[in-house]
């Protein structure tokens, strides 16, 4: 079975002070371009094919999906639409990609794995 990989692309683009904040969807864009590989790659510990879903909220919003990488762009809280994809793929594993601990502890809830923002940005 195919796995989910859910990104919280506001916890994982503000892991590093790039200048991210001088353009969000651009950084979003590049975060979505670096997830391409991973979607055949894999990620350790979860060999590939995977399927990455990118999570964007606020002005990140509307960044198109690429091959490999479908932008789902949270009409509120990115979190709450990271809990619901986490919760929607019960039965399949599922991972989690941000640092923030109470997300990791919501999305935990229904049995997805979590790991931080430098398994995707070393």
């Amino acid at each position: 079975m195919t796995t989910l990989v859910v990104v919280d692309a506001a916890n994982v683009v503000g892991s590093v002070p790039d200048g991210w904040w001088r353009d969000r969807r651009g950084a979003a864009e590049r975060l979505r371009d670096s997830l391409v590989a991973y979607a055949s790659e894999g990620l350790p510990g979860h060999p590939g094919p995977l399927d990455i879903v990118l999570v964007v909220e606020g002005a990140a919003r509307g960044v198109a999906s690429v091959p490999g990488v479908r932008v789902d762009s949270a009409p509120g809280s990115g979190d709450d639409r990271i809990v619901e994809l986490a919760a929607e793929a019960a039965g399949r594993p599922c991972l989690v990609v941000t640092a923030d601990r109470e997300l990791r502890r919501r999305v935990g809830e229904s049995g997805a794995e979590y790991a931080g923002p430098r398994t995707v940005r070393p």
